[in-house]
């Protein structure tokens, strides 16, 4: 499991910086909403402390999507005025509120569930709308070698420490912002802040997966085993992001005819 944890997360950032580069913020976002930071956290939890425990916790990290966007909120809106020390401490510092405040709060899987829909319906319309973000600047071998480490180190410590607390914590530590924390501190270094913003929009959009996921293993994991549930909820992440994905292009070609057909 710790070779999960070593090579999986840094892994995929380094296939989320790639596409970043080559298909814009935000495929990148998109791909960044995944659930592949808390996937393996759950599942290790699972192993460990056993189904009903990581139940538990997947009903908490899936109330936390409500802490990831107020860290991408916090990130887009500091990170025009401000460089990336001072809007990684303002997305902290929101996340960490956020997360304080849901550890307080008895939630069932199908309240985390309406929590978690309502926070990503509204989200869209409170990021600032961000300028041409255009391509990533050229990334050398030592920047993407400098992303996946940083990934790997706080994947490694933010499961080190879930594992000594309860499941409430467990599972709000389990959607710690890795991926936000080490994708928006090298795309603001490496290209702006409009780059940024749009990443971070369109990783709000990816959290759907994650919802489905998180509240796939809440339901199955009191009732079935762990080797069902979480293919289980994998297969319904993937479904979900596709439909995502699908609805987006095609919200992404109707544009252009509903602006031919505008008067003039």
């Amino acid at each position: 499991m710790l070779a999960l944890k070593l090579l999986l997360v840094p892994g995929f950032i380094a296939c989320i910086s790639v596409a970043g580069k080559r298909w814009g913020p935000s495929v990148a976002g998109l791909l960044a909403g995944m659930p592949v930071v808390v996937g393996p956290i759950l599942f290790l939890i699972a192993l460990e402390r056993g189904a009903p425990f990581a139940a538990a916790a997947a009903t908490s990290a899936l109330c936390a999507v409500f802490a990831s966007v107020a860290f991408s909120l916090a990130y887009a809106w500091s990170c025009r005025r401000h460089g990336w020390p001072l809007a990684l401490s303002a997305a902290l510092g929101a996340w960490l509120a956020a997360a304080a405040l849901l550890g307080r709060l008895p939630f069932s899987p199908f309240t985390a569930l309406a929590f978690a829909l309502l926070t990503l319906g509204i989200c869209p319309s409170l990021f600032p709308p961000p300028g041409p973000a255009g391509r990533a600047a050229h990334m050398s071998r030592a920047g993407l070698l400098m992303r996946m480490l940083a990934g790997a180190a706080l994947t490694v410590a933010v499961t080190t420490l879930s594992a000594s607390i309860g499941s409430t914590w467990s599972g709000l530590l389990a959607v710690f912002p890795v991926l936000g924390i080490v994708l928006s501190v090298f795309s603001h270094r490496a290209a702006g802040p409009d780059f940024v913003i749009a990443l971070l929009t369109s990783m709000a959009a990816g959290l759907f997966s994650f919802v489905v996921f998180c509240f796939t293993l809440a339901v199955l994991l009191p009732h079935g085993t762990i080797a069902i549930a979480f293919p289980v909820a994998i297969l319904a992440a993937a479904v979900t992001q596709w439909a995502v994905k699908a609805y987006r292009e095609r919200r992404a070609r109707r544009r252009p005819a509903i602006a031919n057909q505008e008067p003039a």
